[in-house]
This record gives structure tokens, sequence and C-alpha cells, in this order.
């Protein structure tokens, strides 16, 4: 039997639980990293992490105002996102039956997407926490991901930051989004003119991201960074996009949000959505957050065959619905249609 567990018990004990869960790339726990021993057995520990990874067979901040603003546990639109401090992964139901999917990279690419908008550090704990994946697979993940570029070893925190392949990524992307260069004088203009935050994002699994946001420069906005991720079922932006999927699509795609949110927050969505066919975008007052209104409408990007949705949101308790109704539903739908 193991060292690692108790003769006898046969369970793990809480403080070789504990060692094991924090470990370097090269396989080294927080202990050997403070003593500074480089010696042989972490020589061997990198040699058995690689061949153990060549082996892997197929496996919203909220800015108040411009600052951060600690979530509400109490309300429901903060559990809507409570998901992503909890164990989820962004693979379909069906991803793992397909014969084309590769599963591996699907895991790495779940550890990438565990930050979170002002997060820097991240620990092998946190990543099992928010993966649902075991520990040993997120050590080879881990590894892997460093040895590539895309993660870097703060060896004095013990824990994994961005790197900067995952930078030149995020340019690649936004440098040949023509849309959004077009989009954004036009979004400019129009939070001024309507004194809210006005945004573009799009579909990233099964939530929403934002790929930009302006802030109005008259009045005090909510606007949360590009990267910063959405609920698609409480946020006025996921709910109008799923407004324009067909019935089949959007049925599928509320059945996986079903599982990992619960029907009631659906069925609200389902509510919500009904508004799109009235009024050409959606609403979402009170329910992502305490204080936030928000309004969505979305338009197809022709250009790369994608729907995209622009938003506007503010604080609830100065700009009521009757105001996204009446004043910004008209405006927002206009750019929508001019971007088209």
């Amino acid at each position: 039997m193991s060292a690692a567990f108790k003769r006898g018990s046969g369970r793990e004990t809480d403080g070789e639980s504990r060692r094991k869960a924090d470990r370097a790339p090269d396989g080294r726990t927080e202990d050997a990293l403070a003593g500074g021993s480089k010696g042989a057995s972490s020589r061997e520990s990198v040699r058995a992490s690689g061949r153990e990874s060549s082996r892997e067979s197929g496996r919203e901040s909220i800015h108040e105002f411009g600052r951060v603003h600690e979530r509400n546990p109490g309300h429901a639109s903060d559990r809507a996102s409570d998901h992503e401090s909890g164990r989820h992964s962004h693979l379909s139901p069906n991803a793992s039956d397909d014969r084309k999917f590769v599963v591996a990279l699907a895991r790495g690419l779940d550890m990438l997407r565990a930050f979170r908008p002002g997060e820097t550090l991240l620990g092998n704990r946190d990543f099992v926490v928010r993966t649902g994946l075991p520990k040993a697979t997120v050590n080879r993940l881990a590894y892997t991901l460093t040895t590539l570029g895309y993660l870097r070893f703060d060896d004095a925190a013990s824990k994994y930051a961005l790197d900067t392949g995952v930078l030149s990524l995020g340019f690649s992307l936004l440098a040949g989004a023509d849309t959004l260069e077009l989009a954004r004088p036009h979004m400019r203009a129009l939070a001024r003119e309507i004194g809210a935050a006005v945004s573009l994002g799009c579909r990233d699994g099964l939530d929403m991201i934002y790929l930009e946001t302006i802030r109005s420069e008259t009045a005090l906005t909510l606007g949360l960074a590009p990267g910063s991720r959405l609920s698609m079922l409480t946020s006025s932006m996921g709910r109008a996009y799923l407004a324009v999927l067909d019935a089949d699509e959007r049925a599928a795609l509320l059945e996986e949000l079903r599982e990992r949110e619960g029907a009631e927050r659906v069925a609200s969505a389902q509510r919500a959505i009904e508004d799109f066919a009235r009024d050409g975008c959606c609403y979402s007052f009170r329910e992502w957050h305490d204080d936030v209104n928000a309004i969505a409408a979305p338009f197809r990007d022709v250009r790369n065959g994608r729907w995209l949705v622009l938003s506007s949101s503010g604080p609830a308790s100065s700009m009521d619905e009757g105001y996204f109704r009446e004043s910004i539903a008209p405006k927002l739908r206009a750019l929508a249609g001019r971007l088209a």
C-alpha cells in the first residue's frame, strides 16, 4: 500500500492530501520548494511527470462604478455565477462520445479558463475545485501548459499565473475582429448619449464573454472589463443570444444549462426570451445583480459567421426599467441593425 495512505484505513490523510494538492510543475511540494531542494529526486520527478503527461489519453468580476464589488451571496443573481467557483467544465455532455473530440485538450483549456478577471495566481487546489479534475491530472496539465508558455510557475507563491502564450492568442483574436473596430466608435457615442455602459459580447461555452465595454463619461455607470464572463441565463446578453437560436439548438443549450444551473433559472430566462419577439431585445432587471438593470440586442456578424450581442447596463437605483424600455431599447436596436 502506498505511503500516502494510513495503514489499515485505506484513506488519505489530511496532511498528505494538502501536500499533494500544491506541487510545482516539476512535482515538488511547497515544503521542498521552501527548502530549495533540487536534488536527484526532483529531477526524477520532472522526468516522471513528463512521461505521465505523454501517456495522458484523452480525457464576473463586478465593477461597481469603477471599483470591484463583493457579490452579495444571498442573491439569486450572485448564485447565477456560482458555477465559476465550483466544479464545472466547458465539455458538453456528448463531447466525450465524439471520436474527433480531444478531451485532453479540452481539459487543458478548462485550466486556462479557471482564471477570472483580476486574478493573477492560482494554485493546484484552485484548479481542482474549479475544473473538477483529479489532482494528478491537474499536475500533469499544469506542467504541460507551463512548458508550452501558457502558464508560468511563481516559486515565491507556489502558484501559477497566465503567461504570454495566452496573451498572444487574445491579441490575435482582437486584431482580426473587424466588427469590433467598426462598433467601438458607435458604442462610445451611444454610451455618452444614454449615460450608461455599452458592451459587446459573444458566447463562450455555456457563458457569455465581454469583448469590449465602453463606460459613459457623463455618469457613474457599471462596466465590466473585456474577458469578463456572464451567466447566459441571468444576463440580458445571454438571453438575447438564446433568443436568436433556432428552436432545436436553443432547447439543447437550455437543457445543458438546466443541468448546471437549475430549472428555476431556465424558466426565468425563457420568460425573458419572450420579450424578444415583442421588443427585439431582452432585459435583465435586478436578476444578474441586485443593483444592475440591463438590456441587450443581438446581431449577426456575417464576416465571422457568428452572433454578437450589444448590451447596455446601469445602476438600477438611478436607471429604472422604464428608461431601459423606452429610451435605451430603440437606440440599441438601431445600432445593432447598423452593425449587422
